[in-house]
């Protein structure tokens, strides 16, 4: 293993929205040598101001002074989903490359006018989740890759929790046109079984709902009421161009479940691969033939990575060619999603107009080469 950074000039990252998942960002750009955070922006200038005292050499700055800064090569956005689109944009306009957190847009139309603003400006766009990068998917992909379950033929997907009103103190997007258990998790879910398993085709969905309010559990807003405005069970079929099938449960009303987050089957065996919303995890393996399971040695992708692994990727990513955890894979994957919810609302299956070509499979690698105290 090494370092396939290490003769990469730094990128020089602005972030733009500095609620709780930037902590994440901010410990990983710390231990990556190919990222240099110059500046932050909030709405709330206290908020951007607090990250810049934590983080030496960082400048907090107003939005639109961010997108102005002369040194300022890629805008990470870490804004609400609803200003992901407006965000990008901007950046785009601005001659700078942009990295978001999922989904790519609100909708596919908005996600479609960022590829084509970028495309024009000769820009790059990367989105979440870069989970897909790490340990975890990469070595279920090389054991596909290397035949050890034959010929794929479908996969299980598996999120189920009774809600996040139980611990999320206002929860109320999550209930609301553009949340929902889909779009909420399925991004890390989605992507991973493109990873694995090529781009999809066609979909067919339903989708449920169990009340219509629910009840917050914790914070100040303890008690309060939140009105249920979308589908909170999905299920949907994906057909792969390969002929692979994979089946998808994501629930926000089932209490708990035993299946496996991501399950693989082939003619030669079948795969259990670890939670997607995690960078690494166990890899097992059931031959055809054996007794029991068997772990797989870790054999693929960014080892101990996190959050902004996808940008240090993207920025030794060759010009001209698409980046791993790229725009194209997240419009394929947010398109995937919209489409399972309008089958589901129609009853027919629906066709996927784009693609994504699976992306390149991560060596086993070490990213990580300098700690900060």
């Amino acid at each position: 293993m090494g370092n396939p950074l290490e003769t990469i000039q730094p990128t020089r990252v602005g972030i733009i929205g500095c609620g709780a998942i930037i902590a994440q960002y901010l410990t990983n750009f710390r231990r990556l040598d190919s990222i240099d955070l110059v500046a932050v922006a909030d709405l709330d200038r206290s908020r951007a101001q607090a990250v810049a005292d934590s983080y030496e050499g960082v400048r907090a700055l107003a939005v639109d002074e961010l997108l102005a800064a002369d040194d300022v090569d890629l805008v990470l956005n870490l804004t609400i989903p609803a200003a992901h689109a407006e965000i990008a944009l901007k950046a785009i306009a601005a001659g700078k490359s942009v990295y978001g957190e999922k989904p790519l847009a609100a909708t596919t139309a908005e996600a479609r006018e960022v590829l084509e603003a970028a495309k024009s400006a000769g820009v790059v766009v990367g989105c979440a989740p870069d989970t897909v990068l790490g340990t975890g998917i990469q070595t279920a992909r090389k054991a596909i890759d290397d035949g050890l379950i034959g010929a794929p033929i479908s996969a299980t997907a598996t999120m189920a929790t009774p809600g996040h009103e139980r611990w999320h103190p206002n929860p109320d997007f999550y209930y609301q046109p553009g949340g929902g258990p889909l779009l909420d998790m399925g991004p890390y879910y989605v992507s991973a079984l493109v990873t694995l398993l090529g781009p999809v085709v066609s979909v067919v969905g339903a989708a449920s709902h169990t009340r219509d309010e629910r009840t917050i559990g914790s914070g100040p807003r303890e008690g309060q009421k939140v009105p249920v405005d979308i589908d909170s069970h999905v299920t949907g079929v994906l057909v792969h161009a390969s002929g692979s099938l994979s089946t998808l449960f994501m629930s926000f009303d089932a209490v708990k479940t035993k299946s496996p987050n991501i399950e693989i089957h082939g003619e030669k065996g079948s795969l259990v691969v670890p939670d997607p919303n995690h960078f690494d995890g166990d890899v097992q393996l059931f031959a055809l033939g054996a007794d029991d399971w068997e772990t797989l040695p870790v054999s693929a992708g960014y080892v101990d990575s996190g959050r902004g692994f996808g940008i240090a990727d993207l920025a030794a990513t060759p010009a001209g060619q698409e980046p791993r955890a790229g725009g194209e894979l997240a419009f394929h994957a947010l398109e995937v999603m919209e489409s399972v919810l309008e089958s589901a609302k129609t009853g027919q299956s629906v066709s996927i107009k784009s693609t994504a070509k699976r992306p390149a499979a991560v060596p086993l690698a070490e990213l990580a080469t300098t700690v900060s105290a």
